[in-house]
């Protein structure tokens, strides 16, 4: 009645006549301005998530697996209120899931969930009222249990139930009706009281609340929507043209058949090739980076381009573009998708120095400037100018058609070699071009950057990146690092990719360790996030390096490599043991969940996923030291599972097989690097 009251003295106010002296003209703009303040929420809906930056990106969400939405929803006074997600998939389809108020209820965080079942940018929005009946009950419930008299808030209830059934239709009505007349049937006020309070009653009235003091969340809320690889997959990296097995003879893409099988088998998912297309001459790389080639060498494969053709083409030792094709084929046969990379680069020789020298930025002398990562120099690689006179559009357009014609070749997957070194508003722009035919096409930014940098790569669609990884080696740093990467924002634009090792990182933890380093590193990889990837002779442990230097000693990006896979001391079972887990235990298909735990040795690290949750929680303890064995007392998350100190835990040691129980909380472990310097197991849920 306040407000009604209120609005109507506004009315009058506007429709006064007002003098057109100074004074008056000052009351009428003072009126006008308060019309507007009593129109505001009263509702206040904040600390929307899942958003990036106030949802100026897209938060990442794959598809079939629940999106959390919370936020923060209060309002003036007492009255009980309601909220709700409404949210709409990539084909417009709306749909609306009610939230509810979090525990412990004085924070005001409401929450609620949706699954989405196709690919795609997805939106949502908050909706918050006050819920008239929801407060009604309330008072109700409150006055009757205190034996307070309620015949005029039962009357109030009935007049509510009319209100409700006039502004309903069909089904709705039928049923508010018959509340009604059971409710004016009702003899005692305990009988209409009871009806007034019921589930079923308020699910009706609920349905058709007239919504008084709707609020909407300030703006819609981006979703960018990925298939399950996205976020759950292990990458082998290979160069086919060493695949013939003859360090003489370059590789093709049938020499790439005969080891799907191999590769399959070690449960990877994606085989992911470096550049596959024309190497130019020009300043051509030798053996281990020197700056003079022989005849025979083949060259960097970052060195695009030659008179055979640029990013588009093939290198014509490789085979074929129907060679790849039926390669691609086969290889999905084998349960492997082929990924390629995406490499803006250009050697001397690549056809659009001629084409389009208005696309590259030449020095004064006429020459262009070569491509320099320090102390790294790259003299067979120039670089295209993004906003060179001549390269907007038509530069952009025709990177945009290099990805294009390979993702129509079957591709879907493209690492992109040092993006952080483009122009971002090309990615953002590229990957939603892209991506707005092929929802399923995945980015892997190879961005080894600052920090903001490499978030922000994330936040412009990139489905997930490189990592430090690489360089976090101690317990305490680990920790750090995995605990940065489960919290936000990282959390909800930022997808990690932990390589173990890479053509150009020959990381110095390896080079020393042996096959206990090997087998370290692995188990933390896989069990540390729900995306992998090694580049081919981690499963030999190769790590011979350059003196000095986190480079391979005969690196393959400079010569042929041929490979002995069955050589002894490799660790090929235990890579495939690892990725058998990783498919097998749903907790382990993302970085996200995990949990630290006490263990008495610093070089003993202890983790769980899975305890929040439905499924079988995992835990693993890995030692990282290479050189001794370790040992130690650790706790088991008991009260965690809401078990007592005591009590009687069933697990799996997931390497063997073994099955076997934990008593109590207080256990012991010890690692020999010289057997397995790491263990994993599932606990059992439903044994105690």
């Amino acid at each position: 009645m306040k407000t009604k009251s209120m609005s109507a003295e506004f009315t009058r106010a506007e429709s006064r006549d007002v003098s057109d002296s100074r004074e008056a003209e000052t009351e009428g703009h003072l009126q006008e301005h308060d019309l507007v303040a009593a129109k505001a929420p009263r509702i206040a809906i904040e600390a929307v998530m899942p958003a990036i930056d106030q949802g100026r990106f897209a938060a990442k969400a794959i598809i079939d697996r629940p999106v959390r939405v919370t936020a923060t929803i209060f309002a003036d006074g007492h009255d009980v209120l309601a909220a709700a997600v409404n949210w709409q998939d990539a084909q417009g389809n709306a749909r609306r899931e009610p939230m509810q108020l979090v525990r412990p209820l004085g924070l005001d965080v409401w929450e609620a969930s949706f699954t989405p079942r196709s690919l795609g940018r997805h939106s949502f929005i908050i909706e918050a009222w006050w819920d008239t009946y929801g407060t009604y009950r309330d008072e109700l419930s409150k006055k009757h249990q205190a034996g307070v008299n309620v015949e005029l808030e039962l009357e109030e209830g009935r007049r509510l139930l009319v209100a409700a059934c006039e502004r309903s239709e069909a089904e709705l009505r039928e049923a508010l009706e018959a509340v009604h007349e059971r409710f004016q049937a009702m003899g005692s006020p305990s009988e209409r009281v009871a009806l007034m309070l019921a589930r079923e009653t308020a699910h009706l009235m609920a349905e058709a609340d007239a919504r008084p003091h709707l609020a909407r969340s300030e703006m819609s809320y981006p979703l960018e929507v990925d298939r399950r690889e996205a976020e759950f997959a292990s990458w082998y990296e290979l160069f086919p043209r060493s695949e013939s097995g003859d360090p003489d003879r370059h590789g093709t893409f049938k020499d790439v058949h005969r080891r799907l099988p191999m590769i399959r088998d070690m449960g990877f998912d994606v085989l992911y090739f470096p550049p596959i297309h024309p190497i130019g001459h020009a300043h051509r790389k030798g053996p281990n980076n020197t700056l003079v080639a022989g005849e025979n060498d083949p060259g960097s494969p970052y060195a695009i381009g030659s008179e055979e053709g640029g990013h588009e083409a093939i290198h014509p030792e490789l085979g074929t573009r129907e060679d790849f094709r039926e390669l691609v084929r086969v290889a999905a046969n084998h349960g492997l998708e082929i990924a390629l990379d995406f490499a803006i680069q250009c050697s001397p020789d690549h056809p659009w120095l001629k084409e389009h020298p208005g696309w590259f930025s030449w020095r004064p002398d006429g020459s262009l400037r070569y491509a320099e990562n320090p102390p790294k120099k790259y003299q067979d690689i120039v670089n295209v100018d993004f906003y060179a006179k001549d390269a907007i559009p038509s530069l952009w357009l025709a990177l945009r058609d290099v990805v294009q014609s390979w993702v129509d070749e079957g591709v879907r997957i493209f690492r992109v070699d040092n993006p952080h070194t483009k122009p971002l508003p090309f990615w953002e722009w590229l990957i939603a071009d892209i991506k707005s035919r092929d929802p399923g096409v995945l980015f892997l930014a190879e961005a080894f950057t600052r920090p903001p940098m490499m978030a922000r790569l994330g936040k412009l669609g990139f489905t997930q990146s490189y990592t430090y990884f690489t360089w976090r080696h101690t317990k305490a740093e680990l920790t750090e690092y995995l605990t940065e990467l489960n919290e936000a924002p990282l959390r909800e634009c930022y997808r990690p990719n932990f390589f173990v090792n890479t053509p150009d990182i020959n990381p110095y933890f390896l080079q020393s360790s042996g096959r206990p380093g090997f087998l370290i590193r692995a188990a933390l990889a896989t069990l540390g996030s729900g995306l992998w990837g090694m580049y081919s002779g981690f499963e030999l442990c190769e790590g011979a390096p350059v003196p000095d230097k986190e480079e391979y000693l005969d690196s393959e990006k400079y010569q042929l490599r041929a490979r002995d896979y069955a050589a002894p001391g490799n660790i090929i079972y235990e890579i495939a043991q690892l990725n058998r887990i990783r498919r097998e235990n749903p907790p382990l298909h993302t970085h996200l969940g995990i949990r630290f735990h006490q263990v008495d040795n610093p070089r003993l690290l202890f983790f769980s996923k899975g305890l929040v949750g439905k499924e079988d929680p995992v835990l693993a303890v890995v030692s990282l030291d290479p050189f001794e064995p370790q040992e130690g007392g650790f706790d088991l998350p008991l009260w965690q599972l809401g078990l007592e100190d005591d009590a009687r835990l069933a697990a799996e040691d997931l390497m063997s097989g073994h099955r076997f129980h934990w008593q109590g909380r207080h256990q012991w472990l010890r690692l020999e690097p010289g057997q397995l310097p790491f263990a994993v197991w599932r606990i059992k849920r439903s044994e105690g």
